[in-house]
């Protein structure tokens, strides 16, 4: 009896190591052999998609955590670029008879079919695990879900609380923004149909860059306006004038022009209107004899560069376009439309000019030197050579690789530290915060029209009227966007047409010389000279003079200056054609 126990207890024994050496086989097979699965998410216009979900099936199940195929896992997301690998860990019998196949799908398009994986020969050997390979570019095409619909009403009301000034653009940018997030995590984490934007590809819409490069040249701006060198540019233009009240306008748009190149047109006119203003009610004329002409050369001269309109600086950051592409490709037409500018001029306020009574010259020059004289000048100097540097880094910024920004915050930063001024103060002062959260939450209302398709489709529309023809492209783009930012602010209406030119610049032959960048560029800035509501630096100025008792009614605005945005456009449209 106790030899027949013993004989069972050894028997069981055997038996348990047989399981544990054959349970340790089997984890030595699964750790000898690993399936890679690479490849790429598409779009229907060959264009990268990040956030799809990638998830490979064997035989029909969904197969990943652990190479067992039990649980279904979640799969893996794409990146930005949108390319994914997965590492399934897995034995060499399920890799060469298995029926190895790929699930895509991501919110807003159609679930891809099953796309079946081709396993390649074995590939090389890393620490022992044998690699075998399977790559695939999958493309998925859009659908108009529920996602589509509600971000495109969002889209449109937010154009139409800004256009028609029912809300502050601001809080209009800002409750479309989260609206649409809210319904992607409350809604969509339900029903897929309803995912929209999540908060994380919020994230990624937002061109920080353009956010921060304002956000420097604010401080910069805001520490130099402190020397009084902005209001000195303006006695100095009417003492170069000496008593000439068409050359006086000929200089100040001058002025402006070359200062809203440099700095931005927003803030040039924050600081030339109090003063024009002042010019003319010493002369006895009405200050949009003056106005009205800055207001037109503010919106040309900031063309001329990448950071002088905030369009430019969204589509140099969007297209990463350097400051010296800007300036080699647009300097030109604005100075010839700026010419055309100052001709328009003579005729539509050359009575206004000739009724500016200047009595005593000399006393009017003695009077506006003492007043708007350099109050500091070791700030102006310090602040100056400052401005200077960071304008030679936008220079350079191609060479580098440095993104504007980075230029920018270090200059404002420097000039802080080397003038000794309050951070504090002028983070709280100078920082138009409402100006940057609108650009943010613009972007994510964007981003929205983009991740839902919206925007494809406008692009498609626009392929089809264009029909491979860049020339038509060109007039297309330049004066529908110069419409366009006539009715809304442009900057909007540039946000909106960033990845609608780029989609363009695939599709149509000869359009990757960036020539749709340039007709994007010129009809956002020049168009916005059409209407009061076409740019920021035209509502500034109006509402300056609104506040000091000049007011200019909507109509008056666009009897003004619609003729010379007409023209404008005409001359930017033979241009274009003519360079490309």
């Amino acid at each position: 009896m106790k030899r027949q126990c013993m004989l069972g207890i050894l028997i069981i024994c055997s038996l348990i190591m047989a399981v544990g050496v054959s349970s340790a086989a089997e984890k030595t097979e699964v750790a000898k052999d690993t399936l890679v699965i690479q490849g790429k998410i598409l779009d229907s216009t060959g264009n990268a998609l990040s956030g799809a979900n990638v998830l490979p099936y064997l035989n029909g199940k969904p197969f990943l955590a652990g190479g067992h195929g039990g649980e279904a896992d979640k799969g893996l997301t794409t990146a930005q670029n949108g390319l994914f690998r997965i590492e399934v860990p897995t034995t060499e019998d399920k890799i060469r008879s298995g029926k190895w196949e790929l699930k895509v799908t991501r919110p807003s398009f159609k679930p891809s079919q099953m796309i079946s994986l081709k396993v390649l020969d074995e590939g090389a050997s890393v620490d022992g695990v044998h690699m075998w390979v399977a790559n695939s570019v999958v493309q998925l095409n859009r659908v108009q879900n529920m996602a589509f619909w509600i971000a495109l009403v969002v889209f449109v009301l937010v154009y139409v609380l800004i256009a028609f000034e029912i809300l502050h653009r601001t809080l209009a940018a800002f409750l479309g923004a989260t609206l649409l997030m809210l319904i992607t995590h409350t809604l969509g984490h339900f029903d897929e149909a309803y995912h929209i934007l999540t908060w994380e590809q919020a994230l990624h819409s937002v061109d920080w860059n353009v956010v921060f490069l304002l956000m420097g040249m604010m401080i910069i701006v805001g520490v130099l306006k402190e020397s009084g060198v902005f209001q000195w540019l303006a006695y100095k233009s009417f003492h170069v004038a000496r008593g000439n009240i068409f050359l006086l306008s000929v200089v100040l748009v001058v002025v402006t022009a070359v200062c809203s190149a440099f700095l931005d047109n927003v803030t040039t006119m924050l600081l030339l209107t109090p003063v024009t203003l002042e010019i003319a009610l010493v002369l006895k004329v009405s200050p949009f004899v003056f106005l009205m002409p800055e207001i037109v050369a503010s919106n040309f001269g900031g063309t001329a560069t990448l950071i002088g309109d905030p369009p430019n600086i969204m589509i140099g950051s969007y297209a990463g376009l350097t400051f010296n592409d800007f300036v080699l490709n647009l300097a030109p037409v604005v100075v010839i439309v700026l010419v055309a500018n100052i001709i328009y001029n003579k005729f539509v306020y050359g009575g206004d000019y000739k009724k500016a009574k200047v009595e005593d010259v000399p006393k009017m020059i003695s009077f506006l030197k003492e007043k708007y004289k350099i109050t500091n000048g070791k700030l102006l100097y310090i602040g100056g050579a400052v401005l200077l540097g960071v304008i030679c880094l936008f220079a350079l910024h191609g060479l580098f690789h440095m993104e504007v920004s980075v230029a920018a915050l270090f200059g404002a930063a420097l000039i802080v530290l080397l003038c000794k001024v309050d951070i504090v103060e002028m983070l709280e002062k100078e920082i138009e915060w409402p100006s940057l959260v609108f650009f943010i939450m613009l972007f994510i209302v964007v981003g929205a029209a983009e991740h839902t398709g919206i925007l494809q489709v406008l692009a498609d529309t626009i392929k089809d009227i264009c029909q491979g023809r860049l020339w038509v492209a060109i007039i297309v783009i330049l004066w529908v966007s110069g419409i366009a930012s006539a009715i809304v602010d442009n900057i909007p209406y540039t946000a909106t047409m960033l990845p609608i030119i780029a989609f363009l610049n695939q599709s149509i032959p000869g359009a990757e010389s960036g020539v749709l960048w340039w007709a994007l560029a010129l009809g956002a800035c020049f168009g916005g000279n059409g209407t009061i509501i076409g740019a920021s630096a035209n509502v500034v100025t109006t509402g300056i003079a609104e506040k000091a008792g000049y007011k200019i009614t909507f109509g008056q605005f666009v009897k003004e200056a619609a003729p010379i945005t007409v023209v404008s456009l005409i001359i930017s449209t033979v241009f274009l054609l003519l360079a490309y």
